[in-house]
């Protein structure tokens, strides 16, 4: 799986273009080590493809893998009880319970934490 370094620093449009650049270049075999190795975290979309919903497994040694389904039209609860028209976008998360949940010493109950 190709890696985006910096995801955090880089904006929509620069990890569109490093995501195409970055497709292209694994679908030719020529991506280096580095481009594919030392991920954290993962974003896994099969929506594209018509996929309503599913649970995506972790690539050791990232920590969590979101999982993309289709966007699904259907009805909700609008603001005054009735029923209104939504567009929902159903994610999964799938994540290494040694990095999200921590535990006090001493005590029995966890905690989510932060990734």
């Amino acid at each position: 799986t190709p890696i985006v370094t910096h995801a955090d620093t880089r904006s929509i449009t620069e990890i569109s273009a490093l995501i195409t650049d970055l497709a292209t270049r694994a679908k030719a075999g020529t991506l280096m080590p580095d481009e594919f190795q030392g991920g954290t975290f993962t974003v896994s979309n099969l929506g594209m493809f018509g996929v309503s919903q599913f649970d995506a497994i972790i690539n050791p040694p990232q920590v969590a893998i979101l999982a993309v389904g289709s966007t699904q039209r259907t009805f909700v609860p609008g603001p005054d009880g009735g029923p209104v028209a939504a567009s929902l976008l159903p994610l999964t998360l799938s994540s290494d319970h040694r990095v999200v949940v921590l535990r006090d010493r001493g005590s029995s109950e966890y905690s989510p934490r932060s990734l």
